[in-house]
């Protein structure tokens, strides 16, 4: 399949950069094409432009600012998301890429009367997100009920590429983890993408 893997963390050396480097050699050992969208080391605008804003509603959207990341994104059939989840949501750049790129004539088209919107990811069949959260796990699950995943699941994929499955990692209490931690979630990575057949 052909992967896009959007990376969203500020540091070469941090733990979601790692988490990245083993989901790339996992997809590159399964013999699939690999494209990488590392939002912090292209310097991506977070930030909706005036003009892009104004052309939500508009005929065509005003895509030229981010007609690469857009086409990246249409190429792919499978996504994998890796991010640090801060204060139970995206960071910056993650959202803004989410924006600024899952925008209309791009993941989808409103409907003519604004109602539901019409889905344009329908080459996207597989979704992995790769996350690290410093909480411990049942205050992500039980008290806030996963709110990154269930914006994942339902706002984007879920309207954008109806027919994409969501697999969901979430490394918990990233702050205290030894070397055995890291190696053992890693591993669920390449078990994750060495099950994805298409």
């Amino acid at each position: 399949m052909k992967c896009l893997v959007v990376i969203a963390h500020p540091l070469g050396d941090s733990l979601c950069q790692a988490l990245a480097r083993s989901a790339i050699e996992a997809l590159s050992a399964a013999g699939h094409e690999v494209v990488v969208e590392d939002l912090y080391a292209s310097a991506f605008p977070p930030a909706l432009s005036a003009e892009e804003r104004r052309s939500y509603y508009a005929a065509g959207f005003d895509a030229r600012a981010v007609q690469a990341q857009a086409e990246r994104l249409l190429a792919a059939e499978a996504l994998v998301l890796v991010f640090p989840t801060w204060w139970f949501g995206f960071p910056a750049t993650l959202k803004g890429w989410f924006d600024r790129v899952w925008a209309p004539g791009i993941a989808y088209d409103h409907a003519r009367d604004l109602g539901a919107i019409q889905p344009r990811l329908l080459k996207l069949r597989r979704a992995l997100m790769i996350t690290s959260l410093g909480s411990p796990w049942w205050v992500d699950r039980l008290v806030l009920r996963q709110p990154v995943r269930r914006v994942l699941k339902t706002a984007l994929l879920g309207t954008c590429a109806p027919a994409c499955r969501l697999q969901a990692l979430s490394l918990y209490k990233a702050e205290r983890l030894d070397d055995a931690r890291v190696e053992g979630f890693r591993r669920r990575i390449r078990r994750t993408i060495a099950g994805w057949r298409g």
